[in-house]
């Protein structure tokens, strides 16, 4: 059986169809050139131009598998637009790194501190309902939304032939408030906040929406962390996961609800609890560095080239680097504490050199993660069999892999699919086929 999977990315959009049999048959990636300008705290898009360009990846990939069976959908998190009573947009994209909940409330407290505080969720900027009442309370909400959601709640509802949004509680969640051990928006902090939940989508148990324009069951999106889970791991749940992109993630499956200090306990489709840590430089870190040394060069040489290579043959010659300087890669903070950056400790003369601040750096951003992890094994969760490992972070890599081998103690196996959420959407689409 054959399914299409479609991601809207930030950056990019991602379309794959699946083989229940063969895997991944085919990708296709294209750019997500949405963006708008607005204040400088905005990242805001245009969700014709997202619509439209889904749109026509679809029907290509379709074109090319007219035997596809089901169509999953997944996207960007946390992000939100608005919808009047025909299901049209009346608002921009709002994504997940729009910064108005870090601007002031008061004198102590951003719109974020101050929402977490009033409701007793651990909120962020960029939150879906952060978003919402920060809007709410400066009337930036347009005057006929009667509905908001996610972008791929929205492509999920057209592809699907329907005019009201729906969401899954994957998605739901992200949003905010959301209470997951009773399934459903939280009235009690929704009402500290002062939304009217009518404006929210509806959370569904029943996935499959309709068939509409493309003639196949089109099938309820999920955020995009738990359909890079599936789709990294081959629908396994009793792995691992780490995600090296621009940001880093840790990400491991609890059949129970588990809540930690260090972790997010997010919903999981059909069932369960993803446990999910998130590093904000992630692989920037090691990106970050590449730009220093590439500055140093100039500065010398008056030449400009890319550090990558070389910096990847000093691992390959290095002797042992344990000795590295402690580096903690929080150099743009976290969710919780934005105002947090990094630093380098233990420098002596014996470790003052490019390599061993390259190891220094990767450890970092291997410990970081591995920090998030240690508060799921406190709490009793049961160790996974295996660690896989996804992102170009780690694909172009492998002083990296081995550096997460060794700091996790676990064997590290890359995944086999390259574009993990448009993956998960395809196998989740498959199995409620």
């Amino acid at each position: 059986m054959k399914t299409l999977g479609l991601d809207i990315g930030t950056t990019t959009i991602s379309a794959v169809v699946y083989d229940t049999d063969a895997g991944v048959l085919t990708s296709r990636t294209i750019k997500n050139d949405s963006f708008l300008t607005g204040e400088s705290w905005e990242r805001i898009q245009d969700p014709s131009v997202i619509w439209e360009k889904s749109v026509a990846v679809v029907q290509e990939l379709l074109r090319e598998y007219p035997d596809v069976t089901a169509m999953g959908l997944s996207g960007q998190m946390h992000g939100i637009l608005y919808l009047d009573a025909a299901g049209t947009p009346v608002s921009p994209l709002y994504i997940w790194q729009d910064g108005r909940g870090d601007l002031p409330y008061d004198e102590t407290h951003s719109w974020a501190a101050h929402l977490s505080e009033l409701t007793g969720y651990s909120l962020a900027t960029g939150y879906g309902l952060v978003t919402h009442c920060y809007n709410l309370n400066h009337g930036l909400v347009p005057k006929n939304a009667v509905k908001l959601c996610t972008i791929h709640d929205y492509l999920a509802m057209k592809f699907s032939g329907r005019s009201t949004p729906v969401t899954e509680a994957t998605d739901a969640a992200s949003l905010g408030l959301y209470d997951g051990p009773n399934h459903r928006f939280d009235p009690e902090a929704l009402q500290k906040a002062g939304i009217d939940p009518a404006i929210l989508p509806e959370v569904v148990t029943d996935p499959c929406l309709g068939t509409g324009m493309l003639g196949i069951p089109v099938y309820a999106a999920l955020g995009d962390n738990q359909a890079s889970f599936l789709g990294a791991t081959g629908g396994r749940t009793d792995v691992l996961l780490v995600n090296m992109g621009t940001g880093g993630q840790v990400s491991v499956y609890s059949p129970e609800h588990i809540r930690t200090q260090t972790l997010e306990t997010r919903p999981f489709p059909d069932g369960g609890w993803l446990l999910v840590g998130a590093s904000l430089c992630g692989g920037r870190s090691y990106a970050l560095l590449e730009t220093f040394f590439r500055e140093t060069v100039k500065m010398v040489t008056g030449q400009e080239v890319s550090a990558y290579e070389a910096m990847s043959n000093a691992m390959g010659t290095a002797e042992d680097l344990d000795r590295s300087p402690k580096i903690t890669t929080l150099f743009q903070g976290t969710r919780k504490d934005p105002s947090l950056r990094g630093s380098i400790e233990n420098i002596g003369t014996d470790n003052f050199t490019p390599r061993h601040f390259i190891r220094g750096v990767m450890q970092g951003m291997a410990e970081e993660l591995y920090g998030m992890y240690q508060g799921y094994l406190a709490m009793g969760g049961k160790p996974p069999a295996a660690m896989v490992g996804s992102g170009n972070g780690l694909r172009k890599n492998p002083h990296l892999c081995r550096v997460f081998e060794k700091t996790f103690g676990i064997p590290l196996i890359l995944s086999e699919n390259d574009e993990e959420a448009a993956c998960g959407a395809a196998i989740y689409a498959a199995k409620h086929r």
